[in-house]
């Protein structure tokens, strides 16, 4: 079949947020969600802009919580995420300073590293390639270089790259970036990014002990064969589900995160493996789980994102932060007496 090389063809095979689409995506099956899920973003945005109408200052309510679990429309995103994780406040309070960091004195070793994954980061999206205009390369460098003075402890490590650039294409703000980076890394997600990553080793080994306490066949299935749950989520967790869930999938992610905090991470992950416990058990090996891993974020399931929302709030059952503090409290006194 001949491809038509107009506009509307480019457009088609390119998404909203400029990811080139794969040449073996479902382009049926996505149209026939996305008209539903259309319906339900038209209602959504109705709603927000009643609560946001004349007021731009949201208080946190269990009201807000309950409109944030059902997505946030496109046009509010970057103002609440800003406004709930604490971004906003921040910025406000600190003028000036992100541009202070960009005209500061550099650290050699911290900018090269960032240059060399420029080019890395993204492929596949248009609004990323040298030859865009704008190319978002260049503003994600300049995020990326004021996180690594403004937080040294952290510096730069990878994965930091895309998750700011998610933050780009949905805030199309440096600044705004900056300090949603910051929150993201500084505040919700607690340890993960240190040159040691004891909180990301801490989280991983508290989602295996929820899967013990959830899914138990699972757990047993994953000793039995010797799988340590760093090889088939450490991605999940370092990348906050980008390029791992479909895009929207992603964002309706972190509409909670920014709200609720890390505890969703939990909930993704359970989900995702209490729904595909019987499909996981089928593996017989090694290789095999680590395979039924990288499958069960794939399909139907996760690209209705709004019934998959509906999952993470239903099927994990309760899971209280008291639940996981405790377990982060225990998994991470393991892992330092392990050394």
């Amino acid at each position: 079949m001949e491809s038509r090389e107009d506009g509307r063809d480019w457009a088609y095979r390119v998404d909203p947020y400029g990811f080139e689409r794969p040449e073996d995506f479902d382009y049926a099956s996505y149209e026939a969600f996305f008209s539903r899920y259309l319906v339900v973003l038209t209602r959504r945005a109705i709603k927000w802009s009643k609560l946001l109408k004349g007021n731009n200052g949201i208080q946190k309510s269990l009201k807000v919580k309950r409109y944030i679990r059902k997505g946030i429309p496109n046009e509010h995103r970057a103002l609440i995420w800003m406004i709930v994780s604490g971004a906003q406040a921040n910025m406000e309070q600190n003028p000036g300073y992100y541009h202070r960091l960009l005209e500061g004195e550099k650290n050699d070793k911290l900018v090269e590293a960032i240059k060399t994954d420029m080019n890395r980061t993204f492929p596949d999206n248009v609004k990323f390639r040298k030859t865009a205009d704008p190319c978002l390369q260049h503003v994600l460098y300049n995020v990326l270089v004021a996180y690594g003075h403004h937080n040294k402890a952290v510096g730069y490590c990878q994965g930091m790259n895309f998750i700011a650039g998610y933050l780009i294409l949905i805030t199309k703000n440096e600044e705004e970036s900056f300090w949603l980076l910051d929150a993201l890394i500084g505040r919700i997600l607690p340890d993960y990014y240190s040159p040691v990553m004891l909180g990301l080793k801490t989280d991983q080994e508290v989602l295996g002990e929820l899967v013990k306490m959830k899914v138990p066949a699972v757990a047993e299935l994953m000793e039995r064969h010797g799988v340590m749950w760093t090889l088939v989520v450490s991605r999940w967790f370092i990348c906050l589900f980008i390029d791992i869930l479909p895009v929207e999938t992603v964002l309706r992610i972190w509409d909670c995160l920014f709200y609720e905090g890390s505890k969703i991470i939990f909930r993704v992950a359970l989900t995702l493996i209490k729904q595909h416990q019987a499909f996981i058990l089928e593996a017989t090996n090694f290789p095999d789980i680590c395979d039924k891993f990288k499958q069960i974020t794939k399909g139907t399931f996760v690209t209705e994102c709004h019934s998959f929302m509906q999952k993470i709030f239903t099927d994990p059952g309760t899971l209280s932060m008291a639940t996981i503090n405790k377990l982060r409290e225990t998994c991470r006194e393991k892992l330092l007496s392990q050394g």
